[in-house]
C-alpha cells in the first residue's frame, strides 16, 4: 500500500509529459478534418448548409481557420488555454449538428470522440500547456510552477 501511495505522490512529475501528449493527440485529431475542409471547402460549406448551420460559407472558413490555427498552436504549446476555447465550441457544434443523433458510440459516428476532445481541451484549458511549450518559455503559464 505504501508503494502505491508513493507512486501516486510522485505522479506530478509526469504532468508536463502528459500535457505534451494531450496536445499532440489533439493536434493529430484535428489535422485530418482540417485538411479535408481545406481540400474541398465549397463542398463542406454545402454540407454545413444542409446541417442548418447559419452563414455556412463564413462558418466553414472560421472553422477551418480555427482548426489550422489550433493545430499550429497546440504543436507549439502557444496560447494553449486561449485556443482551447474555440476548439471546444467547434466540438460542441459538431456534437449537436452531426454526432448526437447517432448516439454515443464512435463506431456509429456518435459523440464519443468529440466528447473526448472536449475533455482533453478542458484539461489543457485548466492546466495549460506544461513546461514543454512556448507558453512556458515565454512565461505565459503564470499559474504554473
Amino acid at each position: 500500500m505504501r508503494k502505491l501511495q508513493n507512486i501516486i505522490n510522485q505522479s506530478y512529475k509526469i504532468k508536463d509529459s502528459v500535457l505534451l501528449v494531450l496536445r499532440l493527440v489533439l493536434m493529430y485529431g484535428f489535422f485530418n478534418p482540417a485538411m479535408i475542409k481545406i481540400k474541398d471547402i465549397n463542398s463542406i460549406a454545402g454540407w454545413f448548409e444542409s446541417l442548418g448551420i447559419p452563414l455556412p460559407n463564413l462558418n466553414v472558413y472560421l472553422t477551418t481557420g480555427t482548426e489550422v490555427l489550433g493545430i499550429i498552436l497546440l504543436a507549439l504549446g502557444l496560447f494553449t488555454r486561449w485556443i482551447s476555447i474555440p476548439l471546444i465550441v467547434i466540438m460542441i457544434v459538431a456534437i449537436i449538428t452531426v454526432h448526437l443523433e447517432n448516439g454515443f458510440n464512435a463506431g456509429d459516428n456518435g459523440f464519443e470522440i468529440p466528447l473526448y476532445y472536449i475533455l482533453m481541451l478542458l484539461i489543457l484549458f485548466t492546466f495549460g500547456a506544461g513546461k514543454y511549450s512556448l507558453d512556458q518559455f515565454l512565461k505565459l503559464n503564470r499559474n504554473d510552477k
